[in-house]
């Protein structure tokens, strides 16, 4: 198989070792020799090879194992680190980046989808604003499922509903049909979005837990790039069926094309194993070691009855078993009214027990930062392209004068808010469009690197509050914007920033929550920092017309206090998982 068996040979400190009574699993820095190379840890200059241990199928003593129970943290660790890993990193990685294009492809097909359905400026403000609401609807209900039914399930049923509700909405004929199947994009989309950070940490020993879910940034960065890439080849071929009232255009195709990334996913997913630490929470600890039994298999390519962990702790106390029926909340039927009926009584008290101490504070706070944030950043992420325009737009009529920005957010005010059909139904994006926004994403990239490889030495909180408090000073400076150029290097900023702010709550969550509470406290913030973007939007038009610095002072405030309270967040990264 290639790999290195986690017992072959140990690394173990010299006051520790005693041959007579070591007991393998207890040892906190148990770990693969190839682990020191990893990408993903970090070297103990403490730690010294003192001794080689054989692997078990030499029988050197080592049946006492068989009968000691061992913790969820040490057996994870006796699974070694690697194929498997790596694999799930991707998956969810590449769940993450789809949410990244699922949540911004409305900005490439608005302008096309204009023609086709005759959209009034009103028609495009509820369409903008109905994937937004489904988010807001959908958030706690896929977290209450994955919390109770299982993250994978649940993930994969997220992502067919967005992948199928996307395929129908590229072949939509009615505006109310397109529409309505954005929402339903938006409300399987958070879905995903909301779990696959706690399926993934779930799985990570504690050494690397904190630095794997910080790179999937990168893939949210990525995300960022490749639409538009996509966008630019598709949307402008010449592409065109129109037959018996069918009509089928090149932002169709694309609408399709992104479409399909949450069907495949969804399918590679049904080759993954449900979250162990889940199934321990459920009582089911003889499926958790055999789900711990192949990672080990995958990661070493020794056979899986290999692994020495031959018995698992159970929980004393384990959220996911139900307190009347004394039975596993995941093996309840949706069918019978009975099991549905106490199914939705755990949720609602797991949802008092968010809401209650010991977890109040940190419910509070996590939900009060994501809605400064996402409130902030999706808000002015519309904006910007748009101020844009009307900065390109100031200096083709006046190139040799500069214009604040309460001057150009004042240009073409009028039609905001009208009923029109849009007079340029037809004309294609313009190349800067996709040129500014790859842009955009490349300037995610530097970020997107630092925190991952830094996070250990720095920590999260470290990071949460930079990004916070320095996208907060990034927009204030927006008043002082006084051509296009500028505003392009602001808004560059303002997206590595925040976008890092936004995947940092979601690390940092894993940590501050049980794992039978873990995804409905994600799915809660979630629910707030959509219902802050889904009124920030609402508000925006209502807020640049009575004055510009009204929107600039609120947001910049919003960020700078959700920067101070994650002060009041402890450090996270170095416990194992509740």
């Amino acid at each position: 198989g290639g790999g290195y068996s986690i017992l072959d040979p140990l690394l173990v400190r010299r006051d520790t070792f005693e041959l007579d009574s070591i007991n393998l699993v207890d040892v906190p820095e148990l770990t693969s020799p190839d682990s020191n190379y990893s990408a993903f840890s970090d070297q103990d200059e403490e730690t010294e090879e003192v001794a080689e241990i054989a692997h078990p199928r030499y029988k050197m003593g080592l049946d006492f194992m068989d009968s000691t129970a061992v913790d969820y943290d040490n057996a994870l660790l006796n699974t070694g680190f690697g194929k498997f890993h790596y694999l799930l990193l991707t998956v969810c990685g590449l769940i993450y980046m789809n949410t990244a294009i699922g949540i911004t492809i409305l900005s490439f097909v608005l302008p096309s989808a204009t023609c086709d359905f005759q959209m009034t400026s009103e028609d495009k403000g509820w369409l903008t604003a109905s994937p937004m609401l489904g988010m807001v609807i959908g958030s706690y209900f896929w977290g209450c499922l994955a919390d109770t039914k299982g993250r994978k399930i649940v993930l994969i049923a997220s992502l067919l509903v967005d992948g199928i509700c996307g395929l129908i909405s590229s072949v939509a004929q009615y505006f109310w049909l397109f529409m309505l199947c954005r929402f339903f994009n938006g409300f399987g989309i958070t879905g995903a979005m909301g779990i696959c950070f706690p399926y993934l940490g779930e799985f990570q020993p504690t050494r690397y837990r904190e630095k794997i879910l910080c790179w999937m940034e990168m893939f949210w960065t990525v995300g960022i790039i490749i639409l538009p890439g996509i966008a630019w080849i598709i949307i402008p071929l010449n592409i065109k069926i129109d037959q018996n009232a069918f009509l089928f255009n090149s932002w169709n195709l694309f609408v399709a094309i992104c479409a399909l990334p949450s069907l495949l996913l969804g399918f590679w997913l049904c080759f993954f194993p449900e979250s162990p630490k889940f199934l321990i929470e459920c009582g089911e600890t003889d499926l958790a070691l055999e789900v711990l039994k192949d990672i080990y298999g995958s990661n070493t390519g020794n056979d899986r009855n290999d692994y020495p962990v031959k018995t698992l702790k159970e929980k004393e106390k384990s959220g996911g078993i139900s307190q009347r029926t004394n039975k596993s909340i995941r093996a309840l039927s949706m069918r019978k009214p009975k099991e549905f009926k106490l199914l939705w009584t755990e949720i609602w008290e797991q949802t008092k027990a968010l809401c209650k101490p010991p977890h109040l504070k940190h419910t509070a706070l996590t939900c009060i930062i994501q809605f400064g944030i996402t409130s902030s950043y999706y808000t002015l992420m519309i904006w910007f392209p748009e101020l844009f325009y009307r900065f390109e737009e100031y200096e083709q009529a006046h190139p040799d004068k500069s214009a604040s920005v309460c001057d150009v957010s004042s240009i073409v005010l009028g039609n905001v808010n009208g009923t029109y059909v849009d007079d340029f139904c037809g004309a294609p994006i313009e190349d800067s469009v996709y040129i500014h926004t790859i842009i955009i994403g490349l300037a995610c990239i530097p970020t997107s690197l630092w925190l991952p490889l830094c996070v250990h030495k720095l920590g999260a909180r470290f990071f949460l509050v930079f990004s916070l408090v320095v996208a907060g000073a990034v927009t204030i400076g927006l008043y002082f914007v006084i051509d296009s150029t500028q505003n392009l290097i602001l808004s560059c900023i303002f997206e590595a920033l925040t976008s890092l702010g936004i995947s940092l709550v979601y690390t940092v969550m894993v940590d501050l929550f049980p794992t039978n509470l873990r995804v409905m406290a994600a799915a809660l913030s979630l629910t707030f920092g959509r219902g802050g973007a889904l009124l920030g939007n609402l508000l925006f038009g209502f807020l640049i017309d009575l004055n510009c610095v009204v929107p600039i002072v609120l947001f910049s405030s919003m960020l700078f206090v959700s920067g101070l309270l994650c002060y009041l967040l402890p450090n996270t990264g170095t416990q194992a998982l509740d």
